[in-house]
């Protein structure tokens, strides 16, 4: 039974449909740069960050509240 890896493709979920996204999605969402993000994601207590082993995500939800309350980043 070789060959059994049928390739089906997968569409690709929407950033404002994604529940995490990685800082790449999440700087092009938010028009926040890449360095900007991980700085926030560093921060204590920060309330949008999610880890998975080393990496680090961001909680699309959280980020956007976190965003909205503010008015100088």
């Amino acid at each position: 039974m070789e060959g059994l890896s049928v390739s089906h493709p997968i569409d690709p979920v929407p950033i404002h449909l994604k529940v995490a996204l990685t800082l790449k999605e999440a700087a092009e969402y938010s028009n926040i740069g890449i360095n900007k993000i991980d700085y926030m994601l560093r921060q204590p207590n920060c309330p949008f960050v999610l880890y998975v082993g080393t990496k680090k995500l961001v909680k699309r939800k959280e980020f956007e509240a976190f965003i909205s309350k503010k008015l100088i980043l």
